[in-house]
């Protein structure tokens, strides 16, 4: 079965084609950060104008590059939620229009389930049951995983996403949008030993995250850097704060994860979502688990962000167990992980 995948959820239009005999085929992201800087974050409204104009001449590409034509679609995967739900609206009525033209079968994915089976598209592929860190802009979620749609939320962030916080401690810095991957590469010019930041919610029991008080403890630290330094501190000083924060969020992370394991007894972890591409965060949670006889999975960096990949996967996953869209389709802005239908037995 070849599923072609769209996703629209937020600032990027990922198309692919997934064939579950050959693998991914083909796939295609436009990112819409040169629409957005201008404004230092994502405007709903220019997101889902912009996926209009992007998602056909994307979904041609992706053929193109396969080598195939629109007869040769078996069914059709989209982003059903959560997101921004102009955005959704966009690549939900494309994606059901377009099985309803065809005559396939359409079926709504859950975006972060994309990128909890984002790491099976690889060859090294986790086998489940594993525990999964969803770690992007918008979440950060540990799951217990025995299955696909078989999820158990262990912990989540309560109130920042780990994402969330690098975009909003860039912009405290002044860097440019998108902050995250910005201030990930000032910090690799950063001091460690200079700065220490606090690692929120690690001192007491339980898995979830709490990183809101990371961005104020920045601010704190630059005002008083600027103090110190008459209201002019050097570029050396905001490497340094950046390298302290990330720091922080890196060890609250690997901490968590590390005692999720533990009390699940699960052998393999997955890192998906934005963040999990950050470089200092693969090689510390990878020496970390390694050290206990444990796996770290991630997927390729290209497939960390949001991409069509991830949801015709997820879709094909979903459709060889026979769901389908009807024709009245329903994007949700929100949605539980916990209330997707198994896929299945469980796997324990």
């Amino acid at each position: 079965m070849r599923v072609l995948g769209i996703e629209t959820s937020c600032d990027e239009t990922g198309v692919a084609l997934y064939d579950g005999e050959h693998g991914l085929l083909a796939h295609a992201i436009y990112s819409q950060i040169p629409i957005h800087a201008e404004y230092g974050g994502v405007v709903p409204e220019l997101a889902s104008r912009d996926h209009v104009r992007k998602a056909l001449p994307l979904i041609r590409e992706v053929l193109d590059k396969a080598e195939l034509t629109r007869t040769d679609i078996d069914a059709v995967a989209f982003t059903a939620g959560p997101g921004l739900i102009g955005a959704l609206l966009v690549g939900a009525a494309l994606g059901r229009s377009l099985a309803w033209a065809l005559g396939v079968p359409a079926v709504g994915v859950h975006h972060m389930e994309g990128h909890l089976l984002a790491p099976l598209l690889e060859d090294s592929a986790p086998a489940f049951p594993f525990v999964a860190l969803l770690v992007s802009g918008g979440h950060t979620q540990l799951v217990d995983v025995t299955g696909v749609g078989r999820y158990r939320i262990l912990g989540e962030s309560l109130d920042d996403a780990a994402g969330e916080a690098f975009d909003k401690t860039a912009k405290i810095l002044g860097l440019s949008y998108p902050g995250g991957p910005v201030l990930s590469r000032l910090a690799e010019q950063g001091d460690p030993t200079r700065y220490r930041f606090p690692r929120p919610m690690t001192d007491r029991p339980g898995l979830d995250f709490s990183f809101s008080g990371l961005k104020t403890f920045a601010l704190n630290t630059l005002r008083e850097a600027e103090a110190e330094a008459d209201g002019a501190i050097d570029a050396q000083t905001r490497a340094d704060i950046a390298r302290a924060f990330e720091e922080a969020v890196v060890d609250t992370l690997v901490i968590k994860c590390r005692r999720a394991l533990r009390e699940t007894g699960r052998r393999r972890l997955v890192l998906a979502g934005g963040v999990s591409a950050n470089r200092r965060l693969r090689a510390r949670m990878g020496e970390a688990l390694a050290a206990e006889g444990r796996e770290a999975h991630y997927p390729r960096p290209e497939l960390c962000t949001d991409n069509g990949a991830m949801i015709a996967y997820a879709g094909w996953q979903r459709l060889n167990a026979g769901a389908t869209e009807p024709l009245l389709f329903k994007p949700r802005a929100r949605w539980p992980m916990e209330e997707l239908q198994p896929v299945g037995p469980a796997i324990i």
